[in-house]
Parts: C-alpha cells; structure tokens; sequence
C-alpha cells in the first residue's frame, strides 16, 4: 500500500526498537512510544523536512495508518531533524 501526504502532513516510517547498550532488548511487556523516524511522504505544504530525513517528532500527535509502522503527523510536531554527523 502506497501513501502520500498531502497539504501539512508527513507520513513518517517508525524506527525499529533499538538494543541498549550492553546488547539487551527492553523487555516486550513494557512499550514505549517509538518518536522516530524516517520521513517516507510529504505535503505539498512542508518546508522544514524532506522524504528521506530522520526525525524527532512530538510523542502524542501521531495518527496511525493501516500500516503498523507508518504514522502521520503535521509538520509543527517535527522537532527535529536527526543527522549522523
């Protein structure tokens, strides 16, 4: 299934549960909200982001899609965008 945004929107493929630091997986139980991401679909209306960027995003305005890893959120609740340099 293919997506894309429109307007402010920006539909935003979730990162996969990271291990910690010592090699152990948190355990399965206890889920946190995942608020990273890789920009997948933009608005004609965003500035800020483009597809292909990872970013931060605000934990409680996404919407979920009938994709389990895929969310949508507006473009003001990017907080930011994640470089590896």
């Amino acid at each position: 299934m293919k997506m894309k945004a429109i307007a402010d929107r920006i539909f935003i493929r979730l990162s996969t549960k990271e291990e910690t630091a010592g090699g152990l997986l948190l355990a399965a139980d206890i889920e946190e909200p995942r608020t990273v991401g890789v920009v997948e679909s933009v608005g004609e209306k965003v500035n800020s982001v483009q597809i292909g960027d990872k970013v931060l995003f605000h934990v409680f305005d996404e919407v979920e899609t009938p994709e389990k890893d895929l969310v949508v959120v507006r473009e003001n609740s990017i907080l930011g965008v994640i470089s590896d340099e």
